[in-house]
């Protein structure tokens, strides 16, 4: 493809920046600082999105992606990832998704496994089966539902936060563990709550108050892992979202050591994530990312409870105090 079609299909696919806009989300204001922040993650995502949509193929994506921040340069693998799902999903040949994942893409799995769940809000359903025949990690595959879900709660939070509804459908991973859909949706809606809330700890949880209580354990999970990997609040900040979550501060917990290994696991650890590992974590980023790693169970298909769940239970429980 010609350098001027790559360039048009860059522009008829990259969604409209405005939509990142805080005022036009409608989403909570806690300061302006807060406000660039979620503004700026939101910029970076569409940069990453406009790179690959124009790129030739996953091989392009790297010179111009790892020039942008390190703060910022996982939201651009991510929203790569999501623009290679959506062209291969229009596709009837394209196979960029998994040689993206397996290549560039791989030191950031977390994120472009998160990028393809934002494709399959986006595609028609009948085109979900070929999207996701890109997710090959047995363990990793749930993060596709937790970054739908994070789309949904983003660009509908009407129907997905203030209604806290549920759809009857959502994209089949396939296997067994289906049931547990809903709930790895539930821990993407719990890090859009992060971005609803504008980082403002006492704004989530309320939001997350408004949840049936069934549902606040992931979503709790889900604003740790945005609190740790976006950041936007100060320790004190930190500290109180950590009291408001009360029994839920284990999962709370958890989202923020996965949140650290996945910062880890691409190079991209800053001090904010430091600053969030030792007030959610009560350690540091590299200790609470060696957690993970070493709680993650082995490449086995799912059981009855899949083997992510297990991952989330087993770093959970390291942070249940003695005597519960």
């Amino acid at each position: 493809m010609t350098a001027p079609w790559r360039s048009l299909r860059r522009r008829v696919l990259t969604p409209d920046i405005a939509e990142t806009r805080i005022s036009r989300r409608g989403f909570h204001v806690k300061d302006d600082a807060a406000t660039r922040l979620l503004e700026a993650v939101g910029r970076s995502f569409l940069h990453g999105f406009a790179v690959a949509a124009e790129a030739r193929g996953p091989e392009d994506v790297p010179d111009p992606l790892d020039q942008v921040a390190v703060r910022m340069r996982g939201f651009c693998y991510e929203g790569a990832a999501m623009a290679f799902a959506i062209r291969d999903g229009l596709s009837v040949w394209g196979r960029n998704t998994p040689r993206f994942v397996a290549g560039p893409g791989e030191p950031h799995l977390y994120m472009a496994y998160v990028g393809i769940g934002w494709a399959l809000a986006r595609l028609p359903r009948f085109r979900h089966a070929r999207v996701l025949a890109a997710v090959s990690d047995p363990v990793l595959r749930w993060l596709v539902l937790d970054g739908y879900g994070f789309h949904q709660a983003y660009f509908h939070t009407a129907r997905y936060v203030h209604r806290r509804l549920r759809d009857a459908y959502v994209p089949r991973l396939g296997g067994t563990g289906t049931a547990y859909s809903d709930r790895a949706i539930d821990q993407g809606i719990g890090r859009a709550l992060w971005f609803i809330g504008g980082t403002d700890p006492n704004r989530v949880a309320e939001l997350i108050g408004g949840f049936d209580a069934d549902r606040h354990a992931d979503l709790y999970s889900g604003a740790g892992l945005a609190a740790t990997y976006a950041g936007g609040a100060d320790p004190e900040e930190l500290a109180e979202l950590a009291e408001r979550a009360r029994e839920y501060r284990p999962q709370l917990a958890q989202g923020s050591a996965f949140a650290a290994e996945a910062r880890a696991r691409a190079g991209l650890v800053v001090p904010e994530t430091e600053s969030a590992s030792r007030v959610l974590c009560g350690m540091s980023a590299e200790d609470a990312a060696q957690l993970a790693r070493e709680a993650k169970p082995g490449p086995s298909a799912d059981g009855v409870v899949p083997a992510y769940e297990l991952w989330r239970t087993r770093v959970a429980e390291k942070f249940v105090s003695p005597g519960g």
